[in-house]
Formats: C-alpha cells, sequence, structure tokens
C-alpha cells in the first residue's frame, strides 16, 4: 500500500552507512524517472560514495533528455549487481516496470523506493512513496536535503526536468505552493528555464512533422465514449518512424497536441514499439480517473495520465479501454 508518511528517518540512515548504492528507473525512462535519479546519483557521488545508476532494456537515453548532466554515471544494465546490499528505484510504481532489473531489486537487502504514483504498489523494503507529491523530483529533493546535501546547478538540472515535465509546465492541478517554492530553489542554482524548456520542448528533428501529419490525419473522435464525455484517439505506427529511423520516445508529445481536442475529455495514443507492441499514452483533463482504467488492462500511472500496453490490433486495445473508461 501507498503511504503519505515517507519514511525518511530510515532512507536517510541506510543511505548514510552505505559505501555503494544502486539505483534504477523505469524503464523507457522519462524526465522525471531518469531526472530525479541521476540528481541523487550525483549527490550521492559528491559525497564521496560508489553509486551504479541504471535502467532496463532498450537502454538508451531518450533525445529529449541528453542534455542531463550526470549520465556520465551510467551504466549498461548488464552490470547491475546481482544482489546489490543498498538499491533505490526511482518513479517505478511497481517492481515489473524496472524490466531486467527487477531481479536485482527482489534481491536487494534494502530497497528504498522513490515514488509518486497512488498506484504504486508498496514494493520494496524502505517507502518514499507520496501520491501528494507533484513529481518524483519533489521527493528526490527532500532527500537530498535531508542527508544534508547542497543543491549544484547540476544536480537541480534534473529535479527541475522531472518537476517541469509532470506539473505540465506547471499547469496541471498538482502545481502547489511548494512546488513553486521548490523550482525558485532550484533556479536559484543558477538554472536557465528557458534553456531547459528548449531541451524539453521545443527540439524535434525535421522528419518528426511527417510523423506528427500522420498522427493527426488519422485521429478519430468519438463524442460517446467515457460516458459521453468523449474520446480522440490515433496511432503511430512503425512505418511512422521508419523512413528517419525515429526512435519510439520521438512520438511522446504527439499526445500533447491530441489532448487539445474540445469535444473529448480522454486523449488517446497508441505507439508501435519495433516489437509490435502498442505503447498507449492516456490523458484525461477533469473528470476521468485513467490510471485505474488503465490498471485494468495490465498498466498504470496517474489519474489524469497513464498508460499501459497491448500486443494485438490498434483497434482492440481503444475498445478495451473504452470498457474500462464507461466503468470508470
Amino acid at each position: 500500500m501507498t503511504t503519505t508518511n515517507p519514511d525518511w528517518m530510515r532512507a536517510v540512515g541506510i543511505l548514510d552507512g552505505a559505501d555503494r548504492v544502486c539505483l534504477a528507473c523505469h524503464l523507457r525512462p522519462d524526465a522525471d524517472a531518469l531526472g530525479s535519479m541521476v540528481a541523487v546519483a550525483q549527490a550521492l557521488r559528491g559525497r564521496g560514495q560508489q553509486v551504479v545508476a541504471s535502467f532496463a532494456e532498450p537502454f538508451v537515453v531518450p533525445a529529449i533528455l541528453t542534455f542531463l548532466p550526470g549520465l556520465d554515471l551510467l551504466s549498461a544494465p548488464g552490470s547491475f549487481p546481482d544482489r546489490p546490499e543498498v538499491m533505490m528505484s526511482f518513479d517505478a510504481s511497481d517492481v515489473d516496470r524496472l524490466g531486467d532489473l527487477a531481479g536485482p531489486a527482489a534481491a536487494a537487502a534494502e530497497l528504498i523506493v522513490v515514488d509518486h504514483h497512488a498506484s504504486n504498489t508498496g514494493f520494496g523494503s524502505v517507502s518514499l512513496v507520496d501520491p501528494a507529491a507533484a513529481a518524483t523530483a519533489a521527493l528526490a529533493a527532500e532527500l537530498i536535503d535531508r542527508l544534508g546535501i547542497p543543491l549544484t546547478r547540476d544536480i537541480a538540472i534534473g529535479l527541475y526536468a522531472g518537476l517541469v515535465t509532470d506539473t505540465g509546465s506547471f499547469r496541471f492541478a498538482a502545481t502547489t505552493p511548494q512546488v513553486h517554492e521548490l523550482a525558485a530553489r532550484l533556479l536559484a542554482t543558477g538554472i536557465e528555464p528557458a534553456a531547459v524548456s528548449r531541451e524539453l520542448y521545443d527540439r524535434a528533428p525535421f522528419s518528426y512533422l511527417g510523423l506528427l501529419a500522420a498522427a493527426v490525419g488519422r485521429a478519430e473522435l468519438d463524442r460517446g465514449a467515457v460516458n459521453g464525455l468523449g474520446l480522440v484517439w490515433t496511432t503511430v505506427t512503425r512505418a511512422d518512424r521508419e523512413p528517419a529511423r525515429l526512435p519510439l520516445d520521438a512520438a511522446e508529445a504527439v499526445i500533447d497536441e491530441i489532448r487539445r481536442t474540445d469535444e473529448a475529455e480522454v486523449a488517446v495514443v497508441l505507439k508501435e514499439d519495433d516489437a509490435g507492441v502498442w505503447q498507449a499514452s492516456i490523458r484525461s483533463k477533469e473528470y476521468v480517473d485513467v490510471a485505474k482504467a488503465a490498471a485494468e488492462l495490465g498498466g498504470g500511472g496517474h489519474a489524469r495520465a497513464a498508460g499501459f500496453s497491448h500486443t494485438g490490433r490498434a483497434d482492440e486495445a481503444i475498445r478495451a479501454l473504452k470498457r474500462a473508461l464507461d466503468g470508470a
């Protein structure tokens, strides 16, 4: 079960006594997962501790996150210890989200779980889980403070990237006064917010426009779905990506265009990965808990942003999701 009372004292005691800390974030990491992990990795390394940081195959840093400081601390998952003494996971709601590193997580003597998903399954030996937190980055920042490690600009960039993305550039409901106070602290280290925003939101190869045009062109609107609140959906296929050899993460921003549809409370983009599996991104605006629907389909996430995977046809995935959403 999740908790709103993270066990800070125990986590700090374990980390203070560790010579080496192994860190992992969820597979196909976003800015919150990877930014939080490399921020904590840099903080621990800065005070003389050994760190091993990784994420599961495919072990490729998304192009929009290659600007993050601390990526030099990453190592391939094959080099991750089988039985870590102290391990931390970031932004993973269950152990399966760690992919190849689920085995080491299960075998770790101590596993500190840092996460803000309400769907967190309560895995790990130490919980730093708080669904009220706007981002895992906010919890990572508090952990760094409690360890007595000062924020440097490089540490702050990873935390700021996670905070910006998981609050929708401070537009989502989770944006509290405390979120802005944390952002101010991070900016005070010398971060240029415009530069971070350009990396996260304002860069894409020219070939992305063709992918976006294809996805928007095949979008479908079902006004009667979600109990009459409406659903808009589209797909990004392997064929859309192949001409320019675009990676799957190139399609991440498509959902931001689709969700603008006035007639739909829920927006969905099904992205076909290299193995032919559909990776669904789901967003809602105000009324529908999409995490609940995603969980019924083997996925999870937040009330307004969630996802799941589907092997089969895209239309089958949408029919299954519509049934789940009608009951949400």
